[in-house]
């Protein structure tokens, strides 16, 4: 992209370009997932216009998907970055694009990508663009989220006024989720996938996931790598993994061979599901958009699954997405300015870059707040979010009501202690970002009455929610406010809402002025 306006819009990476004077932004954004088993790109065009004192998303365009690879090995679960690298720059060139011409993005790492070696070896692949890509490490509850949320499944729950589960299904877990008004309220995950066992173009088999050789002894099957995979012991496999993935959206606890397959506590009984929707490699045999065989048992898997909806009672909706749910179209980048009734102590707290933001669902307008319940809310939401080991600091999001009387105060603060325990005994600072004008008192109740030690960063005047991610700069010296960019990630269009999950933040001017 040029620095000057193209047809009328003014793009985002331009030079010495002030929001509050735009009425029309336009960025340029990719989103990547890599995974265990496969890894994509998709690159978008956001166009964000001014609503009032907001930006809201008016349009995203997708105008290069790429290609689908199975992700590379060199040895044993150590991913190969060099034929990853050389597939992500044969990408960027077909979609004619430079790497610096990316404004934001999204880099998701999922299953084997997550761990240490491989996700320092995959972030190298992407350093030109560090300072633009919000970097998320997804864990079996976050991804189970996100492909919720990409599937269009949680908004599918608002249009339709039911309760919707979505199931994704990939190459070597599924992840169920329960939306209901928009949200997640319930999710699982269970070792069912696709690529469980791998065959060569030979039909001999190359991979064997230790899932897979559990569903072969409790079937009486015997897999050795280099020996063919007979079409009945695949049909076979095939139909005992949809046995116990149906068991588990019903609400079991499926095992096989005498070991469990749940990754997370089983989905909580009683809930009746109106409609089911799926993601996931395996969706796209589901809904007849791929016929492709892969070497693995995705397409007998996707027969049998479709075997067993008929009788089961839910109605299966076509999905907005299907294995490419869990790639976030944009980090879209905004600007806010925290005011005067902050609190920063120390000051060498800042700055922070790439918080997570968590929005807990917290009672705060009554006369009294339930410190227990604030606790139970946020480490409620660090678990869904894969955050709960504390190993990155996160910012807790206030929406704060009525008066701010000691009791409440201390009420508040304490449950929010317990609830970051885990974030603040790694070290980290405690985050507080509300929307409200108690930044201050809170800072100030946390360090002088009860004597936290640790980082304090207490802010105010904010619009957030999760699936945000923050960077909060130093002091600006002539007004005592922070400035806050606030990386916001943009799932597709929803053909449920007609628009995007997306409640745009308030422009840099009006917040200012607010601060």
């Amino acid at each position: 992209m040029s620095d000057e306006a193209q047809g009328g819009r003014v793009f985002f990476s331009s030079t010495g370009r002030s929001l509050v004077d735009e009425d029309e932004i336009v960025v340029l954004s990719v989103g990547v997932d890599i995974g265990s088993s496969t890894s994509h790109l998709v690159f978008s065009r956001i166009v964000l216009e001014r609503l009032d004192s907001r930006y809201v998303v008016t349009t995203r365009e997708t105008f290069h998907e790429s290609d689908i690879l199975l992700t590379p090995y060199s040895a044993g679960e150590t991913i190969d970055a060099e034929a990853l690298g050389a597939f992500i720059e044969k990408q960027y060139t077909d979609a004619k694009i430079d790497p610096d011409e990316i404004d934001t993005g999204a880099l998701i790492l999922t299953g084997v990508a997550v761990r240490r070696s491989n996700a320092r070896a995959i972030g190298e692949l992407f350093a030109r663009q560090a300072g633009k890509m919000v970097a998320v490490s997804a864990g079996d509850s976050l991804e189970t989220v996100m492909a919720a949320y990409g599937s269009g499944a949680a908004a599918r729950s608002i249009r339709d006024n039911v309760t919707v589960m979505n199931v994704d299904i990939g190459g070597g877990t599924s992840k169920i989720a329960v939306c209901a008004e928009g949200k997640v309220v319930d999710l699982t995950a269970v070792d069912v996938g696709a690529r469980l066992v791998c065959v060569d173009d030979d039909g001999r088999i190359a991979r064997i996931e230790e899932a897979g050789r559990r569903f072969a002894a409790e079937l009486g099957i015997k897999l050795e790598i280099g020996a063919p995979l007979p079409q009945d012991a695949a049909r076979a496999l095939a139909a005992r993994m949809a046995d116990r993935l149906f068991e588990a959206m019903k609400g079991g606890a499926p095992s096989i061979d005498g070991s469990g397959l749940c990754r997370l506590d089983p989905l909580k009984p009683g809930r009746a599901i109106t409609e089911v929707t799926f993601s996931g490699g395996v969706s796209e045999y589901i809904y007849g958009r791929d016929a492709q065989s892969y070497g693995d048992l995705g397409m007998l898997l996707a027969k049998e699954i479709r075997a067993r909806l008929d009788g089961w009672g839910p109605t299966l909706e076509r999905s907005n997405e299907g294995i490419r749910a869990t790639v976030i179209g944009a980090s879209q980048y905004t600007t806010q300015v925290s005011g005067s009734t902050i609190y920063v102590a120390p000051m060498e707290t800042l700055p922070l870059r790439n918080v997570p933001v968590i929005a807990p669902t917290m009672a705060l307008d009554g006369e009294v707040i339930d410190t227990a319940e604030v606790s139970a809310a946020i480490k409620g939401v660090l678990r869904r979010l894969d955050l709960g080991e504390g190993d990155t600091p996160v910012a807790v999001f206030v929406p704060w009501r009525g008066s701010a009387t000691f009791q409440r105060l201390d009420a508040f603060c304490k449950g929010a202690v317990d609830g970051l325990a885990d974030v603040l005994a790694k070290g980290h600072p405690i985050v507080l970002a509300g929307d409200g004008d108690v930044g201050g008192l809170l800072g100030i109740h946390l360090r002088e009455e009860m004597k936290i030690g640790s980082g304090i960063v207490s802010i105010d005047g904010l619009e957030l929610k999760d699936f945000d991610y923050i960077d909060i700069g130093t002091m600006l010296p002539a007004s005592g406010a922070v400035p806050v960019v606030i990386k916001s990630l943009i799932f597709p269009t929803s053909a449920a809402t007609g628009t995007e999950w997306q409640p745009a933040p308030r422009a840099v001017g009006e917040a200012a002025a607010a601060g």
